[in-house]
């Protein structure tokens, strides 16, 4: 291996590191929010606990996606280069 081609493979494993490190930061925050306005609504209306719990766990899977984007990126960039 050069000196060029490990620069490029050591770049490439510090964009998919920073890649995981911000994809993951988004959905567990969105995921986090959502969790606890989803507890504060069943405290207020327990007789909707259902209806909310179903749309709670609806977003926090379309929430996941962009982590699973960022790690799709990540394992792109490892064995990629």
């Amino acid at each position: 291996m050069t000196f060029e081609e490990a620069i490029v493979k050591a770049a490439a494993l510090l964009g998919a590191g920073i890649a995981m490190g911000i994809g993951a930061l988004g959905p567990g925050l969105g995921e986090g929010f959502t969790a606890g306005k989803a507890c504060e609504g069943i405290a207020r209306s327990p007789e909707n606990s259902g209806m909310i719990t179903r749309t709670m766990l609806i977003g926090q899977a379309v929430s996941e996606s962009t982590g699973i984007y960022s790690l799709v990126v990540a394992l792109l960039l490892i064995f990629t280069t």
